[in-house]
């Protein structure tokens, strides 16, 4: 399969999504843990979104998310592919 057959295909991209999503939710949750030492949302999000940075913040999350999930399911859909 090519790459322009694989990105075409509608599981790929549901692939992408939940990948994605899920490392979103963990990582976060990961550095929320570390900074703090339990789980305080309120000062993780407001710490990141302060003085005008929620549009980074934000930007920055789903590009990093993106690029996970399209990276894990590119190499999931690629080894599938060999195998067969």
């Amino acid at each position: 399969m090519k790459f322009k057959e694989m990105v075409s295909e509608r599981p790929f991209w549901k692939s992408v999504f939940w990948l994605g999503l899920s490392f979103l939710v963990l990582y976060n949750v990961i550095t929320m843990l570390f900074e703090y030492g339990g789980f305080e949302f309120t000062r993780f999000f407001e710490e990141r979104t302060a003085n005008g940075k929620l549009a980074r913040f934000i930007i920055g999350q789903l590009i990093a998310s993106f690029l996970y999930g399209f990276i894990l399911s590119f190499g999931q859909f690629r080894s599938k592919e060999k195998k067969e």
